[in-house]
């Protein structure tokens, strides 16, 4: 194995080496609320704004209230707005409103809100999870991808979930493009660790020159 490959990831999951559900604050279990959280959070980070400002808004959206899809789907329109609003979202606010309480309603109405149901669905099929997490307003390819890279964590039977955004990441650092020689270099860090990681060096080009001098 290439040891600067090694040195490498190493720099990389010492620079970077946390999720975004970690950051939003999330503690992620194999459970309903924290499950939804994350799709929510997901669903933000998929849309073409700044992942601090997705993170912060994830955030905000707790400290209103809106933790459970029940709660999402019931709450006042205002609520959600102002809470998109106090996260700093608020180009996409009105629309992301309302995606957010349908979605919510589809979760509640189709898997009793408990996103562990919809995974059973799938019978062990990424792809068609993948599928499944897409019929939710607001979650698209990106958001799905988001959604799956998170919640190997707890989903082990999806690891390792290594994207399109996260390969592009590892191209950038000189990276094998390949999930398995990824998850090898990087030992025993967890696949989901590595591919936030390498999300991050994929969104801004300093963190990568950052990583790579530190490698060297």
């Amino acid at each position: 194995m290439d040891d600067r490959q090694r040195r490498v990831t190493e720099a990389l999951v010492a620079s970077c080496g946390r999720t975004y559900a970690e950051e939003a604050g999330i503690t992620l279990r194999d459970t309903p609320r924290p499950l939804y959280r994350t799709l929510v959070l997901a669903s933000l980070l998929s849309a073409r704004i700044r992942a601090s400002v997705a993170v912060a808004t994830a955030r905000a959206l707790y400290d209103a209230g809106l933790r459970d899809p029940r709660g999402m789907a019931e709450s006042p329109r205002r609520r959600r707005i102002d809470a998109l609003g106090a996260g700093g979202y608020r180009r996409y606010d009105e629309r992301t409103a309302t995606q957010l309480a349908d979605g919510a309603r589809l979760l509640t109405e189709r898997w009793g809100g408990d996103l562990r149901r919809m995974r059973d669905e799938a019978d062990g099929d990424l792809a068609r999870l993948r599928t499944l997490l897409r019929e939710l307003p607001g979650i698209g390819p990106a958001g799905a991808d988001i959604f799956l890279r998170e919640v190997q964590r707890v989903w082990p039977g999806t690891a390792p979930y290594v994207d399109a955004k996260a390969l592009s990441g590892a191209r950038r650092l000189g990276l094998p493009e390949d999930a398995d020689r990824l998850t090898e270099l990087a030992g025993d860090t967890e696949p989901a660790v590595l591919a936030a990681a390498l999300v991050r060096a994929a969104l801004d080009r300093r963190v990568a020159e950052d990583v790579l001098e530190a490698a060297e």
